[in-house]
C-alpha cells in the first residue's frame, strides 16, 4: 500500500503538484492520465524518492524506493554497458541473483550489444525487463507502451495482469487510453498538478468520450480539410 497525503511540489515559483491525496493498494492497477505538463512524471519521481516534496508518502515497505521499480519514459544507459550488464547491475542493486538471463529475455533483445545503441523501443523493453527481474513489490511505469512495437505491447499488457495477480501495486501513465482500459482498475485524471477526477472501470468508456471531446472538440473541422 502507498498512501500519498497532501503532496505538493514546486520548482522555484512554479507549483507542479498541488495537494495530491491518493492511495494505491496491493493487487491493483492504477492509471494516471493528463496532458503533457500536468505533473505525471513529477508525481512518479516523488513516489520513487527522486524528488523532495511537501506532504507525506507512507508505505509499509521501508524505504519504499528499495521495493519499487520505476520505468522512465526515456530510460538512461551508460555508454559502454551491454544489455546483459545492465540487467545484472540493477539486480545487484537489489541483491537479487538472476540466472539464465537468456531464458528470461522475453523481448528477444541483443543482450551482448551496448544498450546505448538500442532503438527507443528496445531501450524501454530492456529497462522494463531489468526492473521485473528485481522482484519489486511496486511498479511505476511512465508511458510503458510509448515507442514499443505492437507485439511487445501485448506482452506488456499481460505482464501487468500477471503482476496484479501476484499482489503487486502497479501505477501507469499512458497517452494510449485503450492500454489503460485494458489494464487498470481505477484511473485518475491529473490536470495542472491536481487530481480532478477518479474513475472506476465501469465508467472508463464515459471518461474516454469525455477526454476525446475535451481534446479534439471542433479542432479537426477548423482545418477545413478537402
Amino acid at each position: 500500500m502507498i498512501s500519498i497525503q497532501n503532496l505538493s511540489k514546486s520548482f522555484g515559483a512554479k507549483q507542479v503538484l498541488k495537494n495530491i491525496t491518493i492511495q494505491f493498494n496491493k493487487g491493483q492497477v492504477y492509471g494516471i492520465v493528463g496532458e503533457n505538463g500536468a505533473g505525471k512524471t513529477t508525481l512518479f519521481r516523488c513516489i520513487a524518492g527522486l524528488e523532495n516534496y511537501e506532504g507525506q508518502i507512507i508505505s509499509e515497505l521501508s524505504p519504499l524506493k528499495n521495493h519499487l521499480g520505476l520505468l522512465f519514459t526515456e530510460p538512461f544507459f551508460f555508454t559502454k554497458i551491454t544489455g546483459r550488464e545492465y540487467i545484472r547491475l540493477l539486480c545487484n542493486a537489489r541483491k537479487e541473483r538472476v540466472s539464465n538471463i537468456d531464458d528470461k529475455n522475453i523481448f528477444d533483445l541483443p543482450l551482448n550489444q551496448y544498450a546505448s545503441t538500442y532503438s527507443t523501443g528496445m531501450k524501454k523493453k530492456l529497462a522494463l525487463l531489468a526492473i521485473l527481474l528485481q522482484n519489486n513489490q511496486c511498479f511505476v511505469l511512465d508511458e510503458p507502451f510509448n515507442g514499443v512495437d505492437i507485439h511487445s505491447n501485448i506482452i506488456i499488457i499481460d505482464l501487468i495482469h500477471k503482476l496484479k495477480d501476484l499482489g503487486k501495486t502497479i501505477i501507469i501513465s499512458s497517452h494510449i487510453f485503450s492500454t489503460l482500459s485494458d489494464t487498470c482498475d481505477e484511473i485518475y485524471l491529473l490536470k495542472e498538478g491536481e487530481i480532478i477526477q477518479k474513475v472506476f472501470r465501469e465508467d472508463f468508456e464515459a471518461l474516454e468520450l469525455e477526454m476525446r471531446e475535451f481534446t479534439v472538440g471542433n479542432k479537426i473541422e477548423r482545418l477545413e480539410l478537402k
